[in-house]
């Protein structure tokens, strides 16, 4: 952006319109416990055994077949470790639930849901990543009175792809979401809970194929129709993720208000702008993932593979592939200095343009005056 970066960032300016790339410097995930001696021989264990798989199951021969690189690549040491603690370390029940979310990601298609097929879920806005909450973890909204098509299974692929894409842009050193909605009615849609089908099975997806993701989920604007649909699945969610489930709190004890959407009660302006922000999105998610990716191979493709180091907190992974990662160390994100704002992730990509990317701009840097060049210059940094 260049010198257009004031006139973005000046008091003028309207409603920030993008997805922010950074957390606020003192949002800072906690230290991850280390594990007991019993903890790393079952871990071990579990290793062993991944690293001997060789197929993937499945009841249709066109999904069934080798293990891929984007298999190897989503077992990583942390992947392993969450199953193991979703089990209560059972390391076989761990192993098992890991094949079956390995057929699982090859069935229902996963990696093959793209930001085309999943567009028209989003054009009003119905899910947006906006923002970090005061621990790092990507906040997650959903806005039920923005419903704009009818059930159909892609309204459920919309929230796999979402959560596919929080991962994606999830800071190094955490591993789990923040979830926030807001049942408020709108002029089109009054009641605002889904159906029980639906919310069995997206609670099936997120519970079986999603273990220790959900950080936290803040839920405001509960009207009795939701309080029964809650109490009508209470049965089948977990009990740990039910202690996750705040009602009605101001959630800005748990999010930075400068993050946090004014519909929630926050002081941050964002304006969905589909156009502008779902490309955005998608650019930022993709940058993200094409990096993890070549320090993923950088480091010999491991199974079990270190997400702090696929993340850019680590120059190495669990090879030490820092003389064979130097080109991609020189791209990872380093500790700023108290105060200081997040360094930007440096990706290599084919076209060098001079437009700033997402990943280059502060948060008063993504604010948008419709009215004036900048909204332009928002334009540019999309299309780059």
């Amino acid at each position: 952006m260049g010198a257009d970066t004031e006139t973005a960032a000046a008091p003028s300016a309207g409603p920030l319109k993008l997805p922010i790339p950074h957390p606020t410097t003192d949002s800072v995930p906690p230290e991850r416990p280390a594990l007991t001696d019993d903890q790393t021989k079952k871990y071990e264990w579990l290793l062993e055994q991944a690293r001997g798989w060789t197929t993937v199951p499945s009841k249709d021969p066109s999904t069934a077949g080798p293990l891929t690189d984007e298999d190897r690549l989503w077992l990583t040491r942390e992947c392993l470790l969450r199953y193991l603690r979703a089990t209560k370390w059972h390391e076989k029940e761990a192993a098992k639930r890991l094949k079956d979310t390995l057929t699982w990601r090859r069935e229902y298609g996963v990696d093959a849901l793209t930001a085309d097929h999943i567009s028209p879920e989003n054009e009003t806005g119905k899910q947006v990543l906006l923002g970090y909450d005061k621990q790092g973890r990507v906040c997650h909204y959903l806005n039920p009175g923005r419903q704009n098509t009818d059930v159909s299974p892609r309204q459920v692929q919309h929230l796999v792809y979402m959560v596919e894409r929080v991962i994606d842009i999830m800071p190094a050193g955490q591993e789990t979401l923040a979830l926030l909605i807001n049942f408020k009615t709108s002029k089109s849609r009054s009641n605002t809970a889904p159906g029980i089908s639906t919310g069995r099975e997206v609670l099936h997806i997120l519970q079986t194929h999603y273990p220790e993701r959900l950080g936290r989920a803040l839920i405001i604007n509960v009207p009795w129709v939701v309080w029964g649909f809650f109490k009508l699945i209470t049965p089948f969610i977990d009990p740990l993720t039910r202690e996750k489930l705040k009602f009605n709190e101001d959630m800005n004890q748990y999010v930075p208000s400068e993050q946090l959407w004014t519909e929630f009660l926050g002081k941050l302006e964002f304006d969905y702008d589909h156009d502008v922000y779902w490309p955005a999105l998608t650019k930022l998610a993709a940058e993200r993932r094409a990096a993890r990716v070549t320090r993923w191979e950088a480091g010999g493709k491991q199974i079990g593979e270190l997400e702090d180091y696929l993340f850019g907190k680590l120059a190495e992974g669990i090879q030490g592939a820092a003389a064979v990662a130097a080109p991609v160390a020189a791209a990872v994100e380093t500790p700023a200095a108290p105060g200081a704002a997040p360094a930007p992730e440096v990706i290599e990509a084919a076209d060098t343009t001079a437009a700033t990317s997402v990943e280059d701009l502060k948060v008063a840097d993504l604010k948008v005056n419709d009215e004036t060049p900048a909204a332009k210059t928002e334009e540019a940094a999309v299309a780059a």
